[in-house]
């Protein structure tokens, strides 16, 4: 049995307080972060080619299947509001198409054709990097994807949760971080889905500073669709220059970006 299916640490959910509860789940959250910082080099390996392939114009794309299809979904949604990017630069694909975000369909994970369909909707090649993400490791949508991919001399990497698994074996780059059972047997969207999300985390945010996204330590390129993120842009703005609040404000309205209004208040 895998390590993702294998039975809880702990017994009688139903008869414990909830303070009990949360205290128990807190407890088992805690071993995330170190079985992520186990795998620290097999991220900074996948970390590096996918650095390496968008500086020559790929891309980054993820695949999954319910909770690891919307985690890769989630972070890529995040790069063109975060970083600035284009839309299409990180894409993430769901088994079961986008009405999966929102609600399971069922089977879908199960079809093990369907994700390079997908895939070459958005004309995906040699040049990009496929990021197959699958707590148990064995999920068919991914494999299939990573399978095919491999087979027309795509360079792929993986996020899963166990050891030894066919998703792994079809992953150039594999990275395997174990967080034990769950508290709720089988629950995958508790620790193994809080890995997945710290891994994803650093893999774009790390990528994004090694593509030269970021500012000393802040997002001068973020897109600026809301009060509160044109109020940290003139923030932004302030600290770097030196001026006054009204000359940021001044800076940004008239360059439209926090990096361009630096530079050109800089020149």
């Amino acid at each position: 049995m895998s390590v993702t299916e294998s039975s809880s640490h702990y017994n009688d959910l139903e008869k414990m307080s909830v303070s009990d509860l949360l205290n128990n789940i807190n407890n088992e959250d805690q071993m995330v972060p170190l079985a992520v910082k186990k795998v620290i080099p097999e991220i900074e390996k996948l970390v590096a080619v996918i650095v390496s392939k968008m500086k020559a114009g790929g891309r980054l794309f993820y695949i999954g299947a319910g909770t690891s299809g919307r985690l890769g979904i989630l972070d890529a949604s995040e790069i063109p509001p975060t970083y600035g990017m284009p839309h299409g630069l990180v894409i993430g694909l769901i088994a079961g198409g986008d009405q999966a975000i929102r609600k399971a369909v069922e089977h879908a994970e199960d079809d093990q054709q369907q994700a390079w369909k997908d895939l070459q909707m958005h004309n995906i090649s040699n040049v990009d990097v496929l990021v197959g993400i699958a707590a148990s490791g064995r999920t068919p949508y991914v494999i299939g994807g990573l399978t095919d991919a491999r087979k027309n001399a795509v360079v792929t990497g993986c996020i899963t949760c166990n050891t030894g698994s066919e998703v792994a074996a079809n992953a150039d780059y594999p990275i395997e971080a174990v967080v034990g059972p769950e508290f709720v047997t089988g629950s995958t969207r508790m620790k193994a889905g809080t890995a997945q999300k710290l891994i994803l985390n650093m893999i774009s945010t790390a990528t994004m500073i090694q593509l030269g996204r970021i500012k000393g330590n802040k997002m001068v390129d973020m897109q600026l669709s809301n009060n509160k993120l044109i109020h940290r842009g003139t923030k932004m703005i302030m600290d770097e220059l030196g001026v006054n609040a009204q000359i940021a404000d001044q800076l940004l309205k008239k360059f439209g970006s926090v990096r361009k209004a630096i530079e050109n208040g800089n020149a």
